[in-house]
Protein backbone atom coordinates (compact mmCIF):
# COMPACT_ATOMS: atom_id res chain seq x y z
CA UNK A 1 0.00 0.00 0.00
CA UNK A 2 3.02 2.37 0.82
CA UNK A 3 4.35 1.71 -3.07
CA UNK A 4 3.78 4.81 -5.52
CA UNK A 5 4.83 4.56 -9.14
CA UNK A 6 7.06 6.78 -10.37
CA UNK A 7 5.92 8.78 -12.76
CA UNK A 8 8.40 10.02 -15.13
CA UNK A 9 8.86 14.15 -14.81
CA UNK A 10 11.62 14.51 -16.80
CA UNK A 11 10.83 17.54 -19.77
CA UNK A 12 11.54 16.94 -23.32
CA UNK A 13 14.05 18.81 -24.68
CA UNK A 14 12.37 21.85 -26.18
CA UNK A 15 12.66 22.93 -29.53
CA UNK A 16 12.65 26.31 -30.58
CA UNK A 17 9.00 28.06 -30.28
CA UNK A 18 9.11 29.54 -33.79
CA UNK A 19 10.19 25.53 -34.95
CA UNK A 20 6.71 24.45 -32.89
CA UNK A 21 4.89 27.32 -34.41
CA UNK A 22 5.72 26.21 -38.07
CA UNK A 23 4.81 22.91 -37.47
CA UNK A 24 1.81 23.27 -36.12
CA UNK A 25 1.37 25.94 -39.18
CA UNK A 26 1.64 23.14 -41.22
CA UNK A 27 -0.87 21.18 -39.75
CA UNK A 28 -3.88 23.52 -40.34
CA UNK A 29 -5.78 22.74 -43.08
CA UNK A 30 -7.25 26.21 -45.16
CA UNK A 31 -10.03 26.19 -46.98
CA UNK A 32 -10.67 26.70 -50.63
CA UNK A 33 -12.00 29.69 -52.18
CA UNK A 34 -15.52 28.42 -52.43
CA UNK A 35 -16.12 27.16 -48.65
CA UNK A 36 -14.80 30.29 -47.78
CA UNK A 37 -17.41 32.32 -49.91
CA UNK A 38 -19.85 30.20 -48.70
CA UNK A 39 -18.98 30.10 -44.72
CA UNK A 40 -18.74 34.08 -45.04
CA UNK A 41 -21.72 34.64 -46.89
CA UNK A 42 -23.97 32.72 -44.56
CA UNK A 43 -22.40 34.65 -41.70
CA UNK A 44 -22.72 37.94 -42.96
CA UNK A 45 -26.90 36.91 -43.51
CA UNK A 46 -27.55 35.41 -40.29
CA UNK A 47 -25.24 38.53 -38.74
CA UNK A 48 -27.90 41.04 -40.54
CA UNK A 49 -31.02 38.83 -39.55
CA UNK A 50 -29.97 38.50 -36.28
CA UNK A 51 -29.40 42.25 -36.03
CA UNK A 52 -33.39 42.96 -37.75
CA UNK A 53 -34.43 40.78 -35.16
CA UNK A 54 -32.82 42.47 -32.42
CA UNK A 55 -33.95 45.68 -33.70
CA UNK A 56 -37.77 44.76 -33.78
CA UNK A 57 -37.94 43.22 -30.07
CA UNK A 58 -36.18 46.55 -29.31
CA UNK A 59 -38.81 48.50 -31.33
CA UNK A 60 -41.33 46.45 -29.61
CA UNK A 61 -39.90 46.60 -25.95
CA UNK A 62 -39.37 50.28 -26.37
CA UNK A 63 -43.18 50.88 -27.86
CA UNK A 64 -44.19 48.45 -24.48
CA UNK A 65 -42.56 51.18 -22.05
CA UNK A 66 -43.70 54.40 -23.53
CA UNK A 67 -47.50 52.95 -23.19
CA UNK A 68 -47.24 51.80 -19.31
CA UNK A 69 -45.12 55.56 -18.92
Amino acid sequence: MGESTAINTEKAPKKSWFKGLKAEFKKIIWPDKESLTKQSLAVIVISVILGLIIAVVDAAIKFGINVII
